[in-house]
């Protein structure tokens, strides 16, 4: 499970820690930095309260699939987050 951050999202948004990339295939072919593709799974390390009549339906520990343009990169104790609103979240794994 990821860190505990001490940010909390407002109303529909959620704070992704994105998966490493992958650097080897399932061949044994090692990826190259600059082909490696961003990441498009993630585990919700917070998560806001919800709009007015929507609450949000993912919780922190949740792995989750986004698009791959989604969120906002953020940087909070030195580590990389992603924020992003929860429809942009495609699927829960």
């Amino acid at each position: 499970m990821a860190k505990k951050v001490n940010v909390t999202p407002l109303h529909d948004r959620v704070i992704v820690k994105a998966a490493a990339p992958e650097t080897m295939t399932k061949g044994g072919i090692i990826i190259p930095d600059t082909a490696q593709e961003k990441p498009q799974r993630g585990t919700v390390v917070a998560a806001g309260p919800g709009k007015k009549d929507e609450p949000v339906t993912v919780k922190a520990g949740d792995t989750v699939l986004y698009g791959k343009y989604a969120g906002t990169e953020i940087q909070i104790d030195g580590l990389d987050y992603l924020i992003m609103r929860e429809s942009d979240i495609l699927a829960i794994v």
